[in-house]
């Protein structure tokens, strides 16, 4: 049986939401154990106004929390008993399988790195990110491409990419339900010597890495068409895509609006428009995923949205479950140690 330690505290909307999610999800069928970390009257009397399973929930006292404006190190210097750290701790004793978490994504980072240990050939750790394509994948038909490093290692080399592309490979193939997942790097030209140093070098041995679908370099307007399933960059360049991916939606929806307060013909046609829009608003949904993976540490953590809702809540449980039952870690570990 899966458990999950879920830290309560961290989130933009507070314990009212990943507790509220946590209830929820003890009541589906084939629901993970779970252990909520957090202030324990607060997380109790939350528990009390939402119908859940008692055998699924078990609280973990943490009197003190890691705010979002914190500076992550010096918030966990002060507040050695905090939730994201105590959380962390459960799941380094064995106590949890799998660690999620909505909070202050450098204290998370950081909780990780001072509990676990980083996994054979990784020299830096990577932030999965979750975003829509036009293709879809897996058997699910996932509408979603992961990009790694999304912001947590600004600067990386052939050897950190090589790994980001092993690790990514392996969580797209368990999480997607993609047996064979394409994986790119992130480039300014599809040619094999297009790029900075490390992207060269990563390239160059990257295609002789076997059981790993690399098809090579792609430019910026292939990542919303998904011609990658898996994209590998560092995290200065990926963090800003998710930004200019995030603006270029939030600009559409936007002129839409504009353009049907301006002209009842325009409103006439966003209104036969509704239905795809409506289909596009569920396919690019990313409270339907939940969380993103923090990858390279001998143990699973789960990154959740700041402003994850009760559903993204349920959601990032369900993906963290998902991780430790198709044994996710031990695909990750296998893939780095071939890479010798």
């Amino acid at each position: 049986m899966v458990t999950v330690a879920l830290d309560c505290m961290g989130s933009d909307l507070g314990p009212e939401v990943t507790v509220g999610g946590a209830a929820k999800a003890s009541q589906w069928r084939g629901a993970p154990q779970m252990v909520l970390v957090g202030d324990e009257a607060i997380v109790r009397r939350l528990l009390s106004v939402h119908e859940h399973d008692r055998d699924k929930i078990r609280i973990a006292h943490a009197p003190r929390t890691v705010g979002q404006m914190d500076k992550p190190r010096e918030a966990l210097d002060a507040m050695p008993d905090c939730s994201i750290l105590r959380a962390a701790q459960l799941v380094k004793a064995g106590e949890a399988d799998v660690l999620v978490s909505a909070g202050n994504t450098g204290a998370v980072t950081l909780a990780c790195a001072r509990t676990f240990e980083r996994l054979p050939n990784v020299g830096r750790c990577a932030l999965g990110a979750v975003y829509p394509t036009e293709r879809r994948r897996g058997e699910k038909d996932d509408p979603f491409s992961l990009i790694l490093d999304a912001g947590l290692t600004l600067e990386v080399d052939g050897n950190d990419l090589v790994a980001f592309a092993v690790m990514g490979s392996a969580y797209a193939s368990r999480i997607s339900r993609n047996p064979n997942p394409r994986v790119a790097l992130l480039s300014n030209g599809s040619e094999a010597g297009k790029g900075t140093r490390a992207v060269v070098d990563a390239n160059r041995r990257l295609q002789t890495v076997e059981h790993l679908n690399f098809i090579g370099n792609m430019e910026g307007m292939d990542i919303p068409k998904g011609t990658a399933d898996v994209v590998v960059t560092d995290g200065f360049t990926g963090k800003i895509v998710l930004k200019m991916l995030e603006g270029v939606a939030e600009t559409v929806m936007r002129l839409g609006r504009y353009a049907g307060d301006k002209s009842l013909r325009y409103k006439a046609g966003l209104g036969l428009l509704m239905p795809a829009v409506k289909k596009l608003r569920k396919a690019t949904d990313w409270e339907q995923y939940g969380g993103a993976p923090i990858l390279g540490f001998d143990q699973l953590c789960i990154k959740a949205h700041g402003r994850s809702t009760e559903r993204a809540i349920g959601n990032a449980i369900k993906v963290a479950t998902r991780a430790a039952r198709t044994e996710l870690l031990r695909s990750i570990r296998t893939g780095l140690e071939s890479l010798g």
